[in-house]
């Protein structure tokens, strides 16, 4: 009898420490959390915003995703590993319109956000695209873009990709996706859409590595029109 409840006994530790054993290489096999850029490596860059330019009566912004009004806390600086950059400063720009309505295509890179007359550009009507060329590949960590932001609006179906295809078809990563109703055609995105203000929007790049970055929208709350005061990309060349 005592043989028996001796070997039983064994049975239920060796079962037990079996199941340990699978737990514990279960959660092994489980994803791992992303390696945390060490703090000593990181630097804060603080950015630099235009002044308030808010003119004559806002038109009432209806958008089905926009952000309820106090829901965003701006950014005013970013954390980013050292030897992060403005990769995109005096870069090329292209866009779907080739000849904008009001403006140049430099205005978008020329590191001056402000939203004053001679300082933003101005694309036809639907949905448009600028794409800033980086001359190389990059890790992107985060990206800061300015709308016109002289009146208060809303811009429509806003996306931010990246990629090494300077025709996006291949290797695409959408970093931000307000198109709620895929007007687009290009997936539906969660992100809301937002009146514009003198602090813009700061998007994360999650360090994404990419040579191009193109910024589409389709339109606004106030008119057809697109428009863009400024584009900075945060990032440092590839390894």
């Amino acid at each position: 009898m005592k043989n028996r409840i001796h070997i039983l006994t064994g049975l239920a530790l060796a079962l037990t420490l079996a199941s340990c054993g699978k737990k514990e290489e279960s959660k092994a096999e489980g994803a791992a959390p992303a390696a945390a850029v060490p703090a000593g490596d990181l630097e804060e860059i603080k950015l630099d915003f235009p002044k308030p330019m808010f003119i004559g009566t806002p038109v009432p912004a209806e958008l089905p995703n926009l952000e309820k009004p106090g829901t965003y806390k701006p950014i005013l600086s970013i954390q980013v590993p050292k030897g992060t950059t403005n990769l995109a400063k005096g870069k090329k720009v292209s866009s779907s319109d080739a000849a904008p309505i009001i403006g140049d295509l430099t205005l978008v890179t020329d590191g001056d956000a402000d939203g004053a007359d001679g300082s933003f550009v101005e694309l036809m009507p639907g949905k448009q695209w600028v794409q800033i060329d980086l001359e190389a590949p990059a890790n992107i960590y985060k990206i800061a873009m300015w709308h016109y932001h002289k009146q208060a609006q809303a811009y429509i179906d806003v996306l931010v990709q990246v990629s090494d295809d300077a025709e996006f078809k291949t290797g695409v990563t959408t970093l931000w996706n307000s198109d709620n109703d895929d007007t687009s055609a290009m997936g539906k995105g969660g992100d809301p859409a937002y009146v514009e203000t003198n602090h813009g929007r700061i998007i994360d790049g999650k360090g994404v590595k990419g040579r191009y970055v193109r910024l589409w929208s389709n339109g606004n709350t106030s008119n057809d029109m697109n428009h863009y005061c400024e584009v900075q990309v945060y990032g440092a060349a590839a390894k």
